[in-house]
């Protein structure tokens, strides 16, 4: 019963979930809100410790996209899918095609794409069981690696925090502090060092370790992180980063990054800014992934496009902070509240031209 009290409290629409023991699949998909459309979301394949730590983390997600799509400004709705399984020794074709099966049950309800542990080859394998799928690869006909987008959209967030914080956008000399040096982030650090920005980075993976290294990059341990003297912490790896425990290290002026879920309560999102530490709202910066997939729903991909609204993302933060400002509230939750006027309004239009 707690899962449907916490569903009912947050407004969950449906929680699906899929065994197939012959191929070792174990998968859920979490369907936060579709007032504005479709719900669409990423396919995190993950060895989580319990089923029950998947649930939460699936339904924690999905409501995070719905956030994304509304604040993002994009004709979608919320949702999420994981797959409890190790990507690197466990994931199989015969897997990703079950998924896909699974995918076409929900009726175009849900749209899945990648995520963390999931590729565009993944896509591929599940678009042989259901047309409900986006992401695939530029040689499939689609968007191609969304991990390039988001970079771009977390790097545009961060110069607009740049620039109330310091009066400038420009990162050069600024030292960040990267937590995860995963796909986004590696798209994030070339923007950052063109600017002379000074990276530091740490990963529980040591090849992600070694691609920093290559890059020039400084490494410290996970651990370490948080007690670096930076000017930008940056959390770019699994959620719940930043927390009562976490947050009282942090040397930062601002925090932004790719990460999910980054504030482990909405009271952290009040602990930043009572510290004076500018937070920009995850779902907002990291949405370039999401808006690179609009791009590609409908109609044939144009990345020039999805480039443009992309760097919109400049101009959304901007309007978060002077809602904050405004307000005397959080960004996390200026944010929100932008994107729950949108929800809001449409739901408004939905009733009122509802069929009697």
């Amino acid at each position: 019963m707690e899962i449907f009290d916490y569903m009912g409290k947050k407004g969950y629409e449906q929680l699906a979930m899929y065994s197939d023991a012959a191929v070792g699949l174990k998968a859920i998909i979490a369907i936060h809100d579709t007032t504005l459309g479709p719900a669409c979301g990423g396919t995190r394949i993950w060895n989580y410790e319990t089923d029950e730590e998947a649930i939460w983390d699936a339904l924690r997600l999905a409501r995070a996209m719905t956030y994304k799509a509304a604040a993002a400004d994009l004709p979608l709705g919320g949702g999420k899918a994981v797959i409890i399984a190790d990507s690197r020794t466990q994931k199989t074709e015969a897997m990703m095609r079950a998924f896909g099966r699974f995918v076409d049950t929900l009726g175009g309800r849900f749209l899945a794409t990648t995520d963390v542990g999931s590729t565009g080859r993944d896509m591929e394998y599940i678009r042989q069981e259901t047309k409900h799928v986006v992401g695939l690869p530029t040689s499939a006909g689609g968007s191609g690696d969304t991990s390039i987008m988001t970079g771009l959209g977390v790097y545009m967030g961060l110069k607009a925090c740049a620039r109330e914080v310091w009066g400038s956008d420009s990162l050069n000399g600024k030292k960040i502090a990267i937590q995860g040096f995963g796909k986004v982030a590696f798209q994030y650090a070339h923007h950052l060092l063109k600017e002379d920005a000074h990276l530091v980075v740490t990963d529980v993976f040591d090849d992600a370790l070694d691609r920093a290294r290559d890059m020039g990059i400084e490494v410290v341990e996970p651990e370490q992180i948080y007690d670096v003297a930076c000017d930008i912490f940056s959390p770019c790896a699994l959620g719940g980063s930043l927390n009562k425990n976490t947050i009282p290290r942090l040397q930062a002026r601002v925090v932004a990054g790719g990460a999910n879920n980054q504030l482990e309560t909405e009271e952290d999102g009040e602990e930043l800014k009572r510290r004076g530490i500018l937070y920009a709202p995850d779902y907002l910066i990291n949405s370039g992934g999401i808006i690179n997939l609009s791009a590609e729903i409908g109609s044939a991909y144009n990345r020039d496009l999805a480039r443009e609204k992309t760097e919109r993302i400049y101009e959304l933060m901007g309007r978060v902070i002077q809602v904050s400002r405004q307000e005397e509230i959080s960004t996390a939750r200026a944010a929100d509240r932008i994107a729950e006027e949108r929800l809001a309004s449409v739901r408004a239009i939905k009733t009122l031209y509802r069929p009697r």
